[in-house]
């Protein structure tokens, strides 16, 4: 069973961290405190400086203004980190480098040859490195491995396989093995929850709610936040300043909604307030010179007094116009609200195809020791079909195989007439290189799939959130979230009647996840998804459920 972690009651506090690249301002004065038994997750938008934020926290990145401190100095910080890409070192160095015990033996064993060398003030870097070591669950780490090995069902051949052999599944459980095997006293997580299962998905819960340290979050995976934060603080793409919510996500979404509410209203109230004084200074303004002019003139009857009293009346109305324009300077300026940026996501749609969208007859698959089958599964036009199981099932397999992108060992596989897919993969890495292997930017690359001008193209993609600054850089230096922004506008912009959506809400922001919901909703054609995102589970239609375990067809039901 996953344990809880023995750690020091560490605290976190970060004061006045300002951070910008050139004169893009990301972070800016921004005040955290991270204390023992707090949960919190970070809110934003992609790219308003989350993941930032975290790189600061944990000492990867230098803020360009405030400090970072922790209490006690010597307690040990564990960044966890998306990392898309996988290295080529085998999945114990990996483990060993996620939990921070490789780092804590080369300190260690540096400090011993000191101190068998009688270096100056060897013992007390040797008294540190070993309490660090023994901090962070070095001495029974192999232990521990066997057991969480054992828990996860995955087989001892993995530990000296490079991580890049691994599968989806694998590499996703490795992952998590390394989380949950780590013993730090401040917890930063940038996206746990990626490309986990619903079991995983449970044990990742149970281990960070029976942490005792300081944790801090990002995720955008909404039931995750709800079950697991207890305070929340949202960075804002406008100010790039932290608010903070205490009392969890549902607290948060409420306290926000209200905010919000109020925002407006006195945006409003102070709109009409200043658009009253402004009109009636105008009018004032306008009868006193009229008034001043008229009274200029030679009056019919040449009365001296009538001309000063008109004179005296004009004055007054004059003053009273300077007393309002005084009401208007005095009002409590209030700015405002912006609007933060939105998406409205729609999905163009081409002519339907056949009946038949795609097929597989006694259909095998070997992929090294894994192997997928035989299975029959046929798609007809209009299915909205949601594939689930756990990882390493084959979910990403039967897609490829259905669609006729990988070779199959045995069995048939047909795709049928005048489908058009539009695809969204897992790696997202479909527009990385041109049709002859080519590297592209990101504009030709756009421009290559969609046959949209350059105007045209630069235009949607600015929708997404892929600027200028994104336009010309290769595909694949791209962030996933950007990645997946740029598969998104395709699908704007290039009909299809056959949706096929592996994880679609990996590396997305909350507000583009909700898009998506809507967009797949009013999808007329066929659907294809697969997800492990239990909200987006619950909101998408769907007629049909095929669910796998290693590499078999277990159930196949019309809902």
């Amino acid at each position: 069973m996953i344990g809880q972690n023995a750690t020091l009651p560490a605290s976190l506090h970060a004061r006045n961290i300002s951070l910008s690249l050139g004169a893009r301002h990301i972070l800016l004065d921004v005040d955290l405190a991270l204390d023992p038994g707090h949960r919190l997750g970070l809110i934003g938008p992609n790219g308003v400086g989350k993941s930032t934020l975290l790189r600061v926290l944990a000492g990867r990145q230098h803020p360009d203004a405030g400090t970072v401190s922790l209490s006690p100095p010597s307690a040990t910080v564990g960044y966890l980190d998306q990392e898309p890409e996988r290295t080529h070192e085998t999945v114990v160095e990996h483990i060993g480098r996620r939990t921070g015990v490789s780092a804590a033996h080369a300190e260690l064993d540096t400090a011993t040859a000191d101190l068998a060398a009688g270096a100056s003030g060897a013992d007390d870097r040797y008294s540190a490195a070993l309490e660090r070591w023994l901090a962070l669950g070095a001495a029974d780490l192999d232990v521990r491995i066997g057991e969480m090995w054992a828990e996860l069902d995955l087989p001892d051949r993995l530990l000296q396989q490079p991580m890049t052999s691994l599968s989806g599944g694998e590499a996703a459980r490795v992952s998590l093995a390394a989380l949950t095997l780590s013993r730090f006293d401040v917890v930063l997580l940038d996206e746990p929850t990626n490309d986990l299962d619903l079991g995983s998905l449970d044990r990742l819960e149970q281990f960070v709610n029976g942490l005792q340290s300081a944790v801090a979050l990002v995720s955008h995976d909404r039931e995750f936040l709800r079950r697991v934060v207890t305070d929340v603080a949202e960075l804002d793409e406008f100010s790039h300043q932290l608010t903070l919510y205490a009392g969890g996500y549902d607290a948060y979404l409420h306290e926000r909604e209200v905010a919000q509410q109020h925002a407006w209203q006195a945006w409003d109230e102070y709109d009409t307030k200043r658009s009253t004084l402004v009109q009636r200074s105008q009018r004032e303004r306008e009868w006193a010179t009229q008034g001043l002019s008229r009274a200029k003139k030679k009056p019919d009857d040449n009365d001296k007094n009538i001309k000063a009293y008109k004179i005296n009346q004009t004055e007054q109305l004059a003053g009273r116009a300077a007393r309002t324009e005084r009401a208007m300077e005095r009002l409590d300026v209030v700015e405002q609200p912006r609007e933060p940026w939105d998406l409205r996501m729609t999905i163009a749609s081409a002519p339907r195809s056949g009946k038949l969208v795609a097929r597989l007859v006694e259909a095998v698959v070997d992929r090294g020791p894994f192997r997928l089958g035989p299975a029959s599964v046929e798609v007809n036009f209009g299915e909205r079909v949601v594939i689930v199981g756990p990882n390493g099932s084959g979910k990403s397999t039967l897609l490829a195989a259905l669609l006729g992108n990988i070779t199959l060992t045995s069995g048939s596989q047909r795709l049928g007439s005048s489908v058009r897919l539009g695809r969204l993969e897992q790696v997202r890495t479909q527009l990385a290189t041109a049709s002859d292997g080519s590297e592209q930017t990101t504009l030709a690359a756009f421009q290559s799939a969609s046959g949209l001008t350059t105007s045209e193209a630069r235009t949607l993609l600015a929708k997404f959130g892929v600027g200028a600054e994104h336009v010309h850089r290769r595909v694949e230096s791209l962030s996933p979230g950007e990645r997946t922004r740029l598969v998104l506008a395709l699908f704007m912009a290039v009909g299809c009647n056959c949706l096929v959506l592996d994880e679609p809400t990996n590396h997305l922001d909350l507000p583009a996840i909700e898009q998506i919901e809507q967009a797949v909703d009013g999808f007329p054609g066929t659907v294809l998804l697969v997800s492990h995102d239990r909200v987006l589970l619950q909101r998408i239609r769907r007629t049909r459920t095929i669910e796998l375990r290693a590499g078999q067809v277990v159930s196949d039901r019309a809902e």
